[in-house]
């Protein structure tokens, strides 16, 4: 499990991002979402460095990477430093496999900024409107009043968020982790900046699009996500037609710690061509 780490720093357009790289094999890029980091794909990466080499990071504003108070991080932003980073990695066709709002990201790369897929998963995303929930938009209107909770009631708030999307048990190593880069002052100030940056406009944008990725995908959905219900992984595949879709049955919105062993097979099987 000690595959994953942050051993590389790259500059972007929109900060200095945290990022590390394993294994042999064609390239394949992990793209995680909210309020994850790159570290939400520590179980799977050792497995998946068996036959690929597999690069990640941690999108600016979260995990190890930059967090300045005045740095702008949705998803457009997001979008654009993505593409950064397959250009920094030297890849021209990499696999991708994007989860949450990694899948907004990936898909404005792919479609927006002209960034060649191989194959491509997408696995309970953030890609159509409406997305976010009430507490989201809540947030989102009154981030200053979150911003000054004392410390441990902040804990609170990440903690009770982090566990409204998961249904099966994770370790509890694997949570504290999660947590952890939203907890020190600079993290604070970060997490509720998520919500305040955060805009439908961005996947708007891009939906047209949807019919016109160019490579092989698959629509990936654990079947239970309280977060975006499987209804939502229905609608996006009836919009790209051309994707394979596949449910997880008992799965929330973290399949990739939820159910590794699963999740795994799922990739394998596509990644390799044998699907």
């Amino acid at each position: 499990m000690m595959a994953w780490k942050l051993d590389e720093t790259f500059e972007t357009s929109a900060g200095s991002v945290a990022a590390g790289r394993f294994g042999s094999g064609p390239a394949l890029v992990l793209a995680h979402g909210w309020p994850w980091s790159s570290f939400s794909w520590h179980r799977i990466i050792p497995h998946l460095a068996e036959r690929y080499l597999v690069h990640w990071y941690d999108m600016p504003g979260y995990g190890r990477s930059d967090k300045a108070p005045d740095q702008r991080t949705s998803l457009d932003v997001q979008g654009r430093v993505f593409a950064e980073m397959l250009a920094q990695w030297g890849l021209e066709r990499p696999m991708v496999v994007a989860h949450d709002m990694g899948g907004a990201t990936t898909l404005r790369a792919h479609l927006l900024h002209g960034c060649d897929f191989d194959r491509y998963v997408l696995m309970n995303v953030v890609a159509m409107r409406p997305w976010g929930s009430a507490f989201f938009d809540h947030v989102g209107r009154h981030v200053d009043a979150f911003v000054g909770l004392p410390p441990h009631i902040h804990k609170a708030v990440v903690d009770a968020y982090i566990k409204g999307a998961i249904v099966n048990a994770i370790d509890a190593g694997d949570f504290e982790k999660l947590a952890e880069p939203w907890l020190s002052e600079e993290g604070r100030g970060s997490f509720y900046r998520q919500f305040a940056q955060a805009d439908e406009i961005y996947t708007a944008e891009v939906e047209p699009l949807f019919g016109a990725i160019r490579c092989p995908v698959r629509i990936i959905w654990g079947e239970d996500d309280p977060w975006i219900p499987l209804a939502r992984g229905k609608a996006l595949h009836a919009l790209v037609p051309q994707a394979a879709f596949e449910t997880l049955p008992g799965v929330g919105h973290l399949p990739q710690l939820e159910a590794p062993d699963v999740v795994l097979e799922r990739l394998n099987a596509f990644l390799s061509g044998e699907e």
